[in-house]
């Protein structure tokens, strides 16, 4: 391979060791030619084992090193094949076999087999660490995974506990937690019955486009190209991720040409650098949706016509095209744009005399919400908005501020009375989200559901039993529409005003090319990339 001449000054080591922060940030004259160098804040990495990782950061690694059988197209989003060549449902609908793509090998040289995707699974759930819940809704548990997912000469056979969509299993299936390890490499790094946990933290044994060759918490990690990968050889050889939380260091490492891109840039760094041709700005979504709440155990907000006026004294428009700029984009239902069944119209906007009206008609007499509200800036800034509108349409608005944690404990035990809060899915699946929001099996305060319809003590009704048929529904088409029919339904009745998807404004250097952050699915994939 050769080498770029700023390697060959540098040499790998030094480089690395300069991306991780051991060597002063003013070394850099330009990025190598053949590396990606990235700043965000990845403080968040808790593991980059792919059983265990579960937060952004983490995930993003682990969509470069791994893949599973099915995969998501980042160019479209749409489920392809992965390290499966084609599958098929057995007519019951409890069971799906993968025939394994042949020739496939993982980064170590050793052969992907039938063998290493049943262990991964079984793996998976018997760690059990925090996203094997996804896994487990197919009814796989420590005790029987062995015999639910089993492997047979280039077939894997997974067995489910109910006949549920297909596309359910198979989203699911494009989840980190499912990702193929190379069971030879992993085995030889188990530590007292670990299944090799502890060595995957900072290691990866995966058929990904990239290697894993150091991570360092709080600092940065360094990928390296897989070139035997089965999709072909990644077109930048090294990616290097640094560290970078503060939005105005990131902003001028890449005008000063340090790095390559910056993920954490503000609305307000965004217009700073306009008119500078070096740089270009990539808008996108991810998949967390804002929203208020109203706690349904006072009887005001059982009040359809004072739900309606409140959907209707919100400045949606007005925030977005303001101090929420570039972060937040109007989204006015539970499931984000990019998921199977999204709604993408927004038919509600300010509108005060109708808001006005609409509580006269409502019979609440000096309507009051105590609504509690995260101590940050962007949030803060929401709420003020809209106890701003709120008062206009004669609806007073109190707001209790505290803590992320403080206002989380409170949520979750039913104690607030209305609050902001966002809402990230867990897997790439529509009922991800519907089963929060609409789903609420037991509306007593002792339940243990704790999905967010239980947690505003709102009983859905005839939505749950809805919600439940969609997870089951085997034709992708009707399912879909299922999912459009009910969250019509859920924005026009429930206690629930979903107002924004979560927007994304990427900084690249201007020879940057083909950069995808995953839309709402948040995983980054480095191999397309180009400079």
């Amino acid at each position: 391979m050769k080498m770029d001449p700023t390697l060959r000054r540098f040499g790998a080591v030094a480089i690395a060791a300069l991306m991780l922060g051991t060597a002063p940030a003013a070394l850099f004259a330009e990025t190598p030619a053949d590396t990606l160098v990235l700043a965000d804040a990845i403080d968040d990495i808790v593991s980059l084992d792919p059983g265990e990782a579960y937060e952004f950061s983490g995930l993003d690694v682990v969509n470069n090193t791994y893949d599973g059988l099915i995969e998501l197209d980042p160019t479209t989003g749409q489920l392809v094949p992965g390290l499966a060549e084609s599958w098929s449902v057995s007519d019951d609908g409890l069971s799906i076999s993968f025939k394994m793509k042949s020739g496939v090998t993982f980064a170590s040289g050793n052969p992907v087999r039938a063998e290493d995707a049943a262990y991964s699974l079984q793996r998976a759930v018997k760690i059990n660490k925090s996203p094997a819940f996804i896994l487990n809704q197919f009814g796989w548990t420590a005790e029987n995974v062995d015999s639910m997912i089993t492997a047979d000469g280039d077939t894997v056979t997974l067995k489910i506990d109910q006949p549920y969509a297909p596309t359910f299993l198979y989203n699911c299936l494009t989840a980190g937690v499912a990702s193929i390890v190379d069971k030879e490499v992993v085995s030889q790094h188990d530590v007292n019955g670990d299944m090799g946990n502890e060595w995957l933290k900072n290691n990866s044994a995966g058929t990904g486009a990239y290697v894993l060759k150091s991570f360092k918490p709080n600092e940065g990690y360094v990928l390296e190209a897989n070139p035997t990968h089965w999709r072909g050889a990644p077109k930048l050889a090294k990616v290097f991720m640094r560290h970078v939380p503060e939005a105005a260091t990131e902003r001028l490492q890449l005008e000063k040409g340090d790095i390559d891109i910056a993920r954490e840039l503000t609305p307000v760094d965004i217009e700073g650098m306009a008119g500078n041709a070096d740089i270009k700005i990539q808008s996108d979504v991810g998949g967390q949706v804002f929203y208020l709440s109203f706690n349904q155990k006072n009887e005001n907000y059982k009040n359809q016509k004072l739900l309606d006026a409140m959907r209707w004294a919100i400045d949606y428009q007005g925030m977005a095209d303001t101090f929420l700029k570039g972060s937040m984009v109007v989204h006015q239902a539970y499931l984000p744009n990019g998921y199977l069944g999204a709604l993408s119209d927004t038919p509600y906007k300010l509108d005060i005399e109708k808001a006005k009206a609409l509580v006269a008609e409502s019979g609440v007499a000096n309507p009051k919400v105590v609504l509690d509200v995260r101590n940050a800036a962007d949030r803060m800034e929401m709420a003020q908005s809209i106890q701003n509108t709120f008062g206009q349409a004669g609806i007073t608005v109190e707001l209790n501020i505290g803590e992320g944690a403080e206002q989380l404990k409170r949520y979750r035990a039913r104690q607030h009375d209305a609050t902001l809060q966002s809402w990230g899915p867990d897997y790439p699946d529509p009922h991800t989200n519907a089963s929060a929001f609409s789903m609420n099996a037991d509306n007593a305060d002792g339940a243990s559901t704790g999905g967010l319809a239980w947690r505003n003590a709102y009983d859905p009704g005839e939505l749950h039993a809805k919600t439940a048929a969609a997870v089951m529904e085997r034709d992708s088409d009707k399912r879909k529409a299922m999912y459009e029919e009910i969250q019509t339904a859920h924005r026009e009745t429930s206690p629930f005003i979903l107002m924004f998807q979560i927007g994304y404004q990427t900084g690249l250097r201007a020879n940057v090319s083909n950069f995808y952050t995953g839309g709402a699915i948040d995983a980054a994939a480095y191999w397309l990339d180009t400079k």
